[in-house]
């Protein structure tokens, strides 16, 4: 199934200033995010954050939350968004491929996934806008949901098929900005 800007909704998981430091590759994971981020915004995807205690773990990095000021955000100590029953239900019904970025890929990622995916909607998990403090975790969760049947994409492969054709300008804006 490919995704679609006007089905999708783009899901920043627990990308929070306390936790980031120890996460493999934290500032690449960071610049993922917010280069998806940024795409989404330009195609009118929706984006939502959602924050693991944050009370402990801080708020979402502020790089991320400036990019999308407006964005809700939803907290929660539950793993999964799921679980915590955290996320706008309305959107949900509004919005049935839910795409996936943020941390750490096999804790909240993974579970929220997982659950998004048994309550029936379609789940693309961006491999290269998640991580992990271990790296071998991120390989295993990735793993785990592509065996579970999950869309397993790049964040590439997110604006290709959000933008669904090459002729036009919104693509030449969008080539321009992200693609050099």
């Amino acid at each position: 199934m490919l995704l679609h800007r006007d089905q999708s909704l783009l899901l920043v998981v627990d990308v929070q200033e306390k936790l980031l430091p120890a996460i493999d590759q934290a500032e690449q994971l960071l610049q993922h995010c917010h280069w998806l981020m940024g795409v989404a915004l330009h195609l009118g995807v929706p984006i939502l954050f959602s924050e693991q205690y944050p009370k402990g773990l801080g708020p979402t990095h502020p790089q991320l939350r400036a990019l999308a000021p407006d964005a809700p955000v939803v907290d929660k100590t539950h793993f999964s968004c799921v679980a915590a029953a955290c996320l706008p239900v309305e959107l949900l019904q509004q919005r049935r491929q839910v795409v996936i970025c943020g941390m750490e890929s096999h804790v909240c990622v993974l579970q929220t996934a997982w659950d998004l995916h048994a309550s029936g909607l379609d789940v693309f998990v961006v491999a290269d806008a998640i991580g992990s403090r271990n790296p071998l975790d991120h390989q295993l969760a990735l793993q785990r949901l592509q065996a579970l049947g999950l869309s397993i994409v790049s964040r590439e492969m997110c604006l290709f098929e959000w933008a669904h054709q090459a002729a036009t300008p919104e693509f030449k804006q969008l080539s321009q900005q992200f693609l050099r």
